[in-house]
């Protein structure tokens, strides 16, 4: 008989049960669908980049983090509210989940015409903010103008995801984006190869795909679980829970946000070795993210794990998973980078056989993923804190990381080296390491055992 304990509808009870299996088995559908997720922007980057040009593959790649940069404050939001599902669940209180869900979606609609109309008017600034190459800008301005118009859809999204994963559901959200990912490359070949529209097709493509996603998840939603009822165009909030999911998700989203701006700022350092070079960056970055993948659905999975047995008392429930997570989530990385760094030059052809494009990415590949199971760790640790309640520690280690290790590092490695820019990718490594020392340090405290949102609710070990 299984270990694995499953409430209704599939959603995985995570306080019963090995947690060795458990996070693996709640793993497995968001390592798919983090591999679909990236289909979207890998398929407009290998299409741009192969019937397009090395320059609308710029455009693509200092795109992204722009949209990102904008949008990651919201689903920061939806990281707290899969925080307080999970937590709810934990305990049984049905009612505060259907409350939370109808709360975080009320918040979405109110806030996504004003965001949607700030990154139309930053977009310009943002671009020469990056010192995007000039051949390169106008396809990145139409990129992040198309994208920025079709946020609902990306929000709704993350939305939908992170109600699901509270409840311990991790394969729905899969079967929902494979169907937008087939969309998706279907709409980027039509658009490009058929209607010749370039830029402006693979990022039209890909608005269309995420609002079908949003769409479905919506639809599954409130058929299948009986006590909630998602309402999209009711505005209706509840304003402690919303407090709670300020509370949760805010430094979530500055966590998240923080990021793209540390991205942009090294897109900025990069695209000043020239177009070549920052065509690698871009080539190597899309090869990265799919190597990235079980880091950040370990991540995910050890999250929910964690609030579900916070939320239950299960303090020891939340030891013994932390140490499974660390040694799965360490393992897998270390394979994958023990693969993909000697086939780096074949995976990097698949974007642009352009010789030079292809050095500056292997650049990148070497000094970016040979140590990455450090930032395995970090991040399994800083999913332990944040599942407990505990959001505010893993802000400021990333911050610390970022402003204080890895930005600065890079900076000054690109001054030390500049016959060999690649070296400033060592950096990561830098930022990841005091990154992983801040956050060890606050779990072996054990201060973050007390941030469970559950009213009443006390730890218990058995």
């Amino acid at each position: 008989m299984s270990t694995i304990q499953r409430r209704e509808h599939g959603s995985i009870d995570m306080t019963q049960g090995r947690p060795l299996g458990l996070l693996a088995t709640f793993s497995l559908p968001l390592l798919l669908g983090n591999v679909l997720q990236q289909m979207y922007n890998m398929v407009d980057s290998m299409v741009v980049g192969n019937f397009v040009g090395k320059d609308a593959l710029t455009a693509v790649s200092v795109g992204f983090p722009i949209v990102f940069l904008l949008s990651s404050l919201f689903i920061g939001l939806s990281m707290g509210a899969t925080i307080m599902i999970a937590q709810y669940i934990g305990a049984g209180d049905r009612e505060q989940v259907s409350r939370t869900v109808n709360t975080i979606c009320a918040g979405m609609m109110i806030v996504i015409l004003p965001l949607t109309l700030l990154g139309l008017l930053v977009t310009v600034p943002m671009l020469r903010l990056t010192n995007v190459p000039a051949e390169a800008f106008e396809d990145a301005r139409v990129y992040c103008l198309v994208v920025f118009a079709g946020l609902i859809g990306t929000f709704g999204y993350n939305v939908n995801t992170g109600i699901m994963q509270g409840l311990g559901d991790s394969k729905t959200p899969l079967i929902f984006l494979a169907v937008a990912c087939v969309i998706n490359i279907i709409l980027d070949l039509v658009f490009v190869l058929v209607f010749s529209w370039g830029v402006f097709g693979v990022a039209f493509a890909t608005i269309i795909a995420q609002f079908c996603s949003w769409i479905f998840g919506v639809a599954y939603i409130n058929r299948k679980y009986s006590y909630i009822h998602i309402r999209i165009f009711s505005f209706k909030v509840d304003r402690d829970l919303l407090r709670q999911l300020v509370r949760l998700g805010v430094p979530s989203g500055v966590q998240q946000c923080q990021f793209s701006v540390a991205i942009i700022l090294m897109q900025a350092l990069i695209n000043g070795f020239g177009s070549d070079f920052a065509a690698g960056f871009a080539a190597a970055n899309k090869i990265d993210s799919f190597a990235f993948m079980p880091i950040q659905s370990f991540a995910v999975a050890v999250t929910t794990f964690v609030g579900q047995n916070v939320g239950a008392g299960r303090l020891d429930r939340v030891k013994h998973g932390t140490r499974s997570a660390l040694v799965l989530s360490v393992a897998v990385c270390a394979a994958i980078s023990a693969v993909v760094v000697p086939l780096r030059r074949e995976l990097l052809m698949l974007f642009n056989q352009d010789p030079a494009v292809v050095l500056a990415g292997e650049d990148y590949l070497v000094r970016v993923l040979s140590p990455m199971f450090v930032l395995a760790a970090q991040f399994t640790l800083n999913s332990v804190l944040r599942g407990a309640g505990s959001t505010v520690v893993p802000m400021i280690s990333s911050i610390i990381a970022l402003w204080g290790a890895r930005v600065p590092a890079a900076y000054l490695l690109a001054w030390m080296f500049p016959g060999a820019p690649g070296n400033l990718y060592w950096s990561y490594l830098i930022g990841w390491l005091v990154g992983f020392a801040i956050t060890g340090v606050v779990y072996l405290r054990g201060r973050w055992k007390d941030k469970c949102v559950v009213a009443g609710q006390t730890i218990r070990v058995e």
